[in-house]
């Protein structure tokens, strides 16, 4: 008898604190699948992947209360990689990589909040071309040779 009792209440306990959980899908209107991804209590959490109506993934990365957060991948159309990066409470933010049509690295920027503050490293040809600082959004120094840009900075900030 007590271990009946002491089952059911380990099952009502489990029922009480369950959350809502479910797997969605959406779909275009031609009937294409648009995104993908767990929701708990209608929200978007956990793992998500969007689609292009050609099938392509378009993005991918975890929601956490119908926010985007840790890592994320978009890609252009035709599959190759359009840019990279660390998402906080839906903004983005830390190193983020961006690339050209050829799905070379194009350009690198810290961001906090979804803006520029930090460095922005531009690229071409897969050499670096130019160091930018910005503060809040603002470019306060540009450098064109790395050893101006050794020189004016600490070289531990770029992590």
């Amino acid at each position: 008898m007590f271990l009946k009792s002491l089952l059911l209440s380990v099952v009502v306990a489990l029922m009480i604190g369950a959350k809502d959980r479910m797997y969605d899908k959406q779909y275009y209107d031609n009937g294409v699948l648009k995104a993908e991804g767990w929701r708990i209590d209608q929200k978007k959490s956990k793992y998500w992947k969007f689609y292009y109506t050609n099938k392509q993934v378009e993005k991918e990365g975890h929601f956490k209360n119908d926010k985007a957060e840790k890592y994320w991948y978009f890609y252009r159309p035709n599959g190759k990689l359009k840019m990279e990066g660390h998402f906080k409470n839906g903004k983005k933010n830390q190193w983020w990589l961006f690339y050209d049509e050829e799905g070379r690295v194009d350009h690198k920027c810290q961001l906090k909040d979804g803006v520029k503050n930090g460095y922005c490293l531009k690229y071409q040809n897969k050499k670096l071309k130019s160091a930018e600082k910005y503060s809040n959004g603002k470019k306060v120094n540009e450098w064109f040779d790395f050893r101006s840009f050794k020189r004016d900075n600490d070289l531990s900030d770029l992590k």
